[in-house]
């Protein structure tokens, strides 16, 4: 008698444990996909780094290069979002500005171009604002869409081309490439002319493409596309990259002579989702050593 009732008390105890369990795994779920789907997406990081290197000119020394990218407006993104990200970047007061790509999530069903490129008019950078195109930046017929946009928001659209940025009688070298997936990437005419000896930052949408550019006399490449894996876990990394990210998906890395930089987007791909990978500005600060 007293051996059936234990067992009893122990089925007794295993449901409660079992519910328990069940119980908590289902909370940590809900917060787990809250916190990804409302909070992390909405928290703004800056990151600070320094570029130094001899080439970079004296007359930089100090100078502010900003980098911003896959913003994928309508893909969740809102205009009132947008709008703080502009005054945010202006609040950093840099010199020189850079979109690595993917402005528009779907460019010929989004219905507010005009504002986005009156909100982007709106930034301030002396030296100049650059920016090259992404994969979704040709999808979906935007090709047209995005170069008229950002033209009118006094953006230069490099493809395949390089503008030499000058401070008094010194410069330094900004090129872009054209997409990897859907443009025609053209190493080198984007660097053909460049002076010898001068100090060169390359934008490439995908940061996979450094196995390419460093074989080039470019010293930096900034990408974007990866969205930092957008989800990651700890002790196992990104669970999805997209394609032409998978090898460099987040930060600094040296590939050749090349420093890589790949930065985190501020919008989400796919799902609207971002975990233990926040929205991303970087300011860059140029120092000649």
């Amino acid at each position: 008698m007293h051996r059936i009732e234990t067992a009893k008390m122990t089925r007794r105890t295993f449901l409660k444990k079992l519910t328990r369990t069940g119980f908590v795994t289902a909370l940590a779920t809900s917060f787990a996909y809250g916190y990804a789907r409302w909070i992390e997406p909405s928290h703004l990081t800056v990151t600070h780094h320094t570029l130094s290197h001899p080439l970079i000119p004296k007359a930089f020394n100090g100078v502010k290069l900003l980098q911003f990218s896959d913003l994928h407006l309508g893909h969740y993104y809102s205009l009132e979002r947008f709008y703080r990200i502009i005054a945010h970047i202006n609040e950093l007061r840099p010199d020189l500005v850079v979109f690595t790509g993917d402005l528009l999530h779907e460019a010929n069903r989004y219905p507010d171009t005009e504002a986005v490129a009156e909100a982007l008019a709106g930034i301030r950078a002396p030296l100049g604002k650059f920016s090259v195109y992404g994969n979704h930046d040709h999808g979906g017929y935007g090709t047209d869409i995005y170069r008229r946009l950002m033209e009118r928001a006094g953006f230069r659209v490099l493809v395949n081309e390089h503008v030499l940025v000058r401070r008094g009688r010194q410069a330094i070298a900004v090129a872009g490439g054209d997409d990897m997936m859907l443009g025609r990437p053209d190493w080198a005419k984007m660097i053909a002319g460049i002076p010898p000896a001068t100090y060169t930052i390359a934008l490439v949408h995908e940061p996979d493409g450094a196995v390419e550019t460093c074989r080039y006399p470019i010293h930096v490449q900034l990408s974007g596309h990866s969205h930092g894996g957008q989800i990651q876990l700890p002790f196992i990394g990104p669970l999805i990259t997209p394609p032409l990210s998978e090898r460099y998906y987040e930060g600094f890395y040296r590939v050749g002579g090349l420093v890589l930089y790949v930065n985190r987007g501020l919008g989400t791909t796919r799902v609207p989702l971002r975990f233990f990978s926040p929205p991303e500005l970087t300011l860059f600060s140029l120092i000649h050593r």
